[in-house]
C-alpha cells in the first residue's frame, strides 16, 4: 500500500535580513578581483531565477530576488516536475541534464526533498491508447491502469527518471536561500534595466525606484519577449501548456509510474496525442498536454486554460483509469502556463552580448525544472569566476545569435 504523504506549503519569506555576514574575502573568488560583482540582482522567480539566487547566495553574493507576482507563480508552479537523467543524450542539452539530475539528487538531500517537496524516483511506461478499443487489464501493467492501453514499454527506471513538485521544489529552495544565504526577495514589477557606459548599473522598478547593482541576471522566461534588450537578440516564445490536477478518491491504489502516452481518441483527426500522467505522492494526478503557441501575456495572472484542451485532458484521464474519471474523485486545478522556446530549441545561458554585468537563462521549455539546478549552479560560477566548470556553457551563449549563418 503507498502512504500518501501531505506537503504543507512553505511560505516565501520577503526581505528578511542576512543573517549571515559574508567577508569580502568570501564573496570575490575569482583572480580578477576588481571585476567580481558584490551585490546581484536576479529577476525572475520562477525555478531558474530561484535555483540561480541560491547558488549565487550559497558562493557569497549578496543576492535580490526581483519576482512580480508571486514565487512559483507561473510555468514552475505548474509544471509536472518530471526529471529525467539521460532523455537529452545525444543533444545539445545532454550534459546539462546529466548533471542536474544528480543536482537534484543531492538538493533533495540537504533540503528533505521526499517529505518538503515530494522528490521520489519514478519507473516510467510508453503506452498506446485508443478510445475506440475496449478496456482490458493487462498483467504487464499496475493494476490502477484499466484502460485500453496497449504496447506498454518502460522508458525510465527509478535509477534515470524521478519527479518533484515543481511550486513545492522552488519555495523550499528559496526559503532556504532566504534563511541561510540571506537572500532577499521583492514583489515588485521590472521596468527597465539601466545600462551605463556598457555596463549594466541598476535596475528600475515599477513606479521609478531603482536598485542599483554589479551584476543583473534576467530569468523571466516567456516575458523575455517582453524585454528590448533581449528582444532585440534573439526570440522567445510562448508555448501554452494545459494540464489537471485530480484528486482521486482511492489516491493509495495509484502507484509510482509516470506515463507518456501515444493517445489517439475516437474519430480524431490528425494522429496521436501525446499527454502525460504523473501520480504524486499526496496521492494528487497531474494530467498535461494539448500544447500550441500563443501571445504570452503581461501578468500570469491572466493565464486561463482553454476549455477544449482543459476537456480533452479530463477525457484523456478517464480513458487510461477508471480511478480518474468523473465521480471517483475531485479536480483540484485546471490550469495552464507558458514554457519559455527558442527558435533553436537550446536555451540561453550566459552575458548579455554588449552589456557587461547583464545575465540572461531562458528557453529552457518543458525542462525547466530538470535543468534549473544545473543552470543555477552553472550561472552562478560563470557571473562570480567568469567561467563555468560544471557544465560548459559556450553552446548556451547569447552571443550565437550573433554569428552570420550561412546562406
Amino acid at each position: 500500500m503507498n502512504v500518501l504523504v501531505r506537503f504543507p506549503l512553505p511560505p516565501v519569506i520577503i526581505n528578511r535580513r542576512n543573517r549571515i555576514p559574508v567577508s569580502r574575502a568570501k564573496r570575490i573568488e575569482s583572480s580578477s578581483l576588481m571585476d567580481q560583482p558584490k551585490k546581484v540582482i536576479v529577476c525572475g522567480g520562477g525555478v531558474i531565477g530561484v535555483c540561480t539566487a541560491y547558488f549565487l547566495a550559497e558562493k557569497g553574493a549578496a543576492v535580490t530576488l526581483i519576482e512580480m507576482s508571486d514565487v512559483a507563480c507561473a510555468a514552475s508552479g505548474k509544471a509536472g516536475g518530471f526529471l529525467a537523467y539521460d532523455w537529452c543524450d545525444g543533444g545539445p542539452l545532454e550534459e546539462l541534464a546529466r548533471v542536474s539530475f544528480n543536482l537534484h539528487r543531492s538538493l533533495s538531500e540537504e533540503l528533505d526533498g521526499p517529505r518538503s517537496y515530494g522528490y521520489r524516483a519514478l519507473t516510467t511506461l510508453s503506452l498506446t491508447v485508443r478510445e475506440s478499443e475496449r478496456s482490458s487489464a493487462s498483467r504487464s501493467l499496475p493494476s490502477w491502469i484499466d484502460g485500453p492501453a496497449r504496447s506498454p514499454k518502460t522508458i525510465g527506471t527509478p535509477e534515470t527518471t524521478a519527479q518533484v513538485h515543481p511550486q513545492l521544489f522552488t519555495r523550499t529552495l528559496i526559503d532556504r536561500a532566504v534563511e541561510k544565504y540571506g537572500v532577499k526577495v521583492e514583489i515588485a514589477k521590472l521596468e527597465r534595466v539601466e545600462v551605463e557606459e556598457g555596463r549594466v548599473g541598476s535596475v528600475v522598478l515599477e513606479g521609478g525606484r531603482a536598485l542599483e547593482a554589479d551584476a543583473v541576471v534576467l530569468a523571466v522566461g516567456p516575458w523575455s519577449s517582453k524585454l528590448g534588450l533581449l528582444s532585440s537578440l534573439f526570440r522567445v516564445y510562448g508555448l501554452k501548456a494545459h494540464s489537471i490536477v485530480l484528486e482521486p478518491r482511492d489516491g493509495s491504489s495509484i502507484t509510482p509510474h509516470a506515463l507518456f502516452l501515444s493517445y489517439y481518441s475516437s474519430g480524431g483527426r490528425g494522429g496521436a496525442l501525446d499527454p502525460e500522467v504523473y501520480p504524486r505522492p499526496t496521492g494528487e494526478v497531474y494530467v498535461c498536454g494539448m500544447s500550441k503557441e500563443e501571445e504570452v501575456p503581461d501578468d500570469p495572472a491572466e493565464i486561463r486554460g482553454n476549455p477544449e484542451s482543459i476537456a480533452m485532458l479530463k477525457r484523456v484521464a478517464k480513458t487510461v483509469s477508471s480511478h480518474l474519471g468523473e465521480g471517483e474523485g475531485g479536480v483540484k486545478a485546471e490550469q495552464a502556463c507558458f514554457l519559455p522556446c527558442t527558435d533553436d530549441g537550446i536555451p540561453v545561458i550566459g552575458e548579455v552580448p554588449g552589456v557587461k554585468g547583464c545575465y540572461v537563462a531562458t528557453g529552457h521549455n518543458c525542462w525547466g525544472i530538470l535543468n534549473g539546478p544545473a543552470t543555477g549552479a552553472a550561472l552562478a560560477q560563470l557571473l562570480l569566476h567568469g567561467h563555468s566548470t560544471i557544465v560548459d556553457l559556450k553552446r548556451f551563449s547569447p552571443s550565437r545569435f550573433l554569428l552570420p549563418t550561412n546562406p
